[in-house]
């Protein structure tokens, strides 16, 4: 059994996951700077400032200046400001990505269509062909 799973983790397709999952890890943390950093300012700019994570309703009684301070009471909050900026976010980063795969799939285009055009280069003569010379020189 151990040398099956030993055979299983080192097939590429194994290896490639794990090597995806590591820079989807890190490609997940420039995304998410970007988002919260650089795009959801501007937003907020659009917006005359608004944050959206705070708009909130209290299922109940109670009146809370913020999300915080009616979860800290123990309040039941419904937090749809929240969800629209996950929903936000979640928009955000979709476009990132497709951007970003759009571009490599036209990188990868291009270089194929370049191989292709590439002529095939010329192999010169087979191993057959140099051994009938060399046996037709020995034979004069």
């Amino acid at each position: 059994m151990l040398k099956e799973f030993q055979s299983f983790i080192a097939k590429g397709n194994v290896m490639d996951m794990a090597v995806g999952i590591i820079i989807g890890a890190a490609f997940t943390a420039i995304v998410k700077s970007m988002v919260s950093d650089l795009l959801n300012p501007i937003i907020g700019a659009i917006f005359g400032g608004a944050d959206f994570t705070d708009y909130f309703i209290v299922l109940g009684e109670g009146e809370f200046a913020s999300l915080e301070a009616a979860r800290e009471a123990g309040a039941a909050a419904f937090a749809y400001g929240a969800f629209l900026t996950a929903v936000i976010n979640f928009l955000i980063i979709a476009v990132v990505v497709f951007l970003l795969v759009k571009n490599v799939n036209k990188i990868k285009e291009a270089a194929a269509k370049k191989e292709e055009e590439a002529p095939a280069a010329d192999p010169g003569p087979s191993e057959k062909d140099i051994l009938i010379q060399i046996r037709d020189s020995l034979a004069k």
